[in-house]
């Protein structure tokens, strides 16, 4: 269970809106330490199933490596072009490596949702291709703020 939001409680979103927001989005840029204690950030596409983030990684990358030398990750997935309509989320947690890495299509039940809607939201197909370089890493937020600038005008 993620920890309530305490500042910024006016701008918040309720649950309905971030998981109606989280759904929609397509791509969150996810924030990793390296070996060196470094802070390390990339774009990359995911699927929110209503509490969970799942991110569809390359096993090859430095994302990946960073990950399985420290899971602790936070994910911002935001949006809007003026100021007014700024809107987003943060969440952080540990991340967990789910399945095979990397992923063939071998079954894995845990796998089944996740990977029905990420191939609908990013292929527009029933069932998701697999390409051999890529695992899952699930991302249940321990803590998760977010934001509405929108808001500000019904205030």
């Amino acid at each position: 269970m993620a920890t309530a939001q305490r500042r910024g409680r006016r701008l918040a979103m309720d649950p309905g809106e971030l998981d109606a927001f989280l759904t929609r989005q397509r791509t969150c840029r996810v924030a990793t330490v390296t070996p060196r204690g470094e802070p390390r950030t990339t774009p990359l596409w995911f699927a929110w199933d209503g509490h969970a983030l799942w991110l569809y990684s390359l096993v090859r990358s430095r994302r990946w490596t960073d990950l399985r030398h420290d899971p602790r990750v936070a994910a911002v997935i935001d949006d809007g072009h003026t100021y007014g309509d700024l809107r987003g989320a943060e969440l952080c947690g540990t991340a967990q490596f789910i399945g095979e890495a990397p992923r063939t299509g071998l079954p894995c039940p845990e796998l089944d949702a996740p990977e029905a809607l990420f191939a609908a939201k990013y292929f527009g197909t029933p069932t998701m291709p697999h390409d051999g370089g890529h695992a899952w890493l699930r991302l249940k937020p321990e803590k998760v703020l977010s934001w509405d600038f929108r808001k500000l005008r019904a205030s």
